[in-house]
């Protein structure tokens, strides 16, 4: 089931592109960033609530590790989405996002090195893959 969520996710990464160049032609970028910040976290509250993810909750739920984590994912997030913002309003939404995918070999190599993951060949040849492939679309 995994794989059909990866899949929707990667069509919604794809329509946030499309909209965002669209819509940020007369907008600043950081200002538009943070309205849609707020605007997914309006939609994710309600979705957590209309799914009862916030029964039996309470912040002393989370270990202060867990809270530091999830709180340097929340800013790392931000200042990805601030930078790609910044650059859709200068460029075309494809070489901006097969750039931004590179992502993809960043988690890869960062999990080598911080979560002591492994690569196989395999996983080499896919990151060798997707760094041409970013090259080749932009």
């Amino acid at each position: 089931m995994w794989i059909v969520y990866a899949l929707l996710s990667a069509i919604a990464a794809a329509f946030v592109a499309i909209f965002a160049k669209l819509g940020l032609k007369q907008i600043d970028t950081v200002l538009a960033t943070t309205v849609r910040s707020i605007i997914m976290a309006a939609f994710l509250v309600g979705v957590s609530l209309w799914l009862r993810k916030f029964d039996g909750f309470t912040p002393t739920s989370w270990t202060g590790r867990e809270w530091g984590l999830i709180v340097l994912a929340g800013i790392s997030g931000a200042i990805s989405w601030i930078f790609y913002f910044m650059a859709l309003r200068s460029a075309d939404a494809s070489r901006v996002a097969a750039i931004d995918r590179t992502s993809l070999v960043f988690v890869a190599l960062l999990a080598v090195v911080i979560l002591g993951e492994h690569l196989t060949t395999k996983a080499i040849l896919g990151i060798v893959c997707m760094v041409v492939g970013a090259i080749l679309i932009i």
